[in-house]
């Protein structure tokens, strides 16, 4: 499974990062939505995006409009996550998310999820 994380904070995408590739899963990290889309721009062929939402450069709802606008990234399962009020971001990004989760999170559950939204 090829798997993009974006997320602006070091220690989680270490976690997640080891998490997948101990299961043989490529994985590719972005710092923010801005990053993210440009990995998408050469490479659009991902199984599923985890993404925080507050994040600098572009948050996680702005990246998820330009995901959901193209052709090519529209049908890669996208797995919000935030310290934030899980439902404020869930109507603000008009329920784009395949899934949007509360920090703190279990990685070990967000990682079945993850395995499961990218089946």
């Amino acid at each position: 499974m090829k798997v993009l994380l974006v997320d602006d904070d070091s220690v989680h995408l270490l976690i997640l990062r080891k998490i997948f590739e101990k299961s043989n899963d490529e994985v590719v990290v972005a710092h923010n939505g801005k990053e993210a889309l440009q990995h998408l721009e050469f490479d659009p062929f991902f199984n599923i995006i985890l993404t925080d939402i507050m994040m600098p450069v572009m948050d996680g709802v702005e990246f998820l409009q330009h995901l959901k606008e193209s052709d090519r990234t529209s049908c890669i399962p996208t797995i919000g996550f935030t310290a934030g009020d899980v439902e404020y971001f869930r109507e603000k990004s008009q329920n784009g998310f395949d899934c949007l989760v509360a920090k703190p999170m279990d990685f070990f559950d967000l990682y079945s999820l993850a395995k499961s939204k990218a089946a």
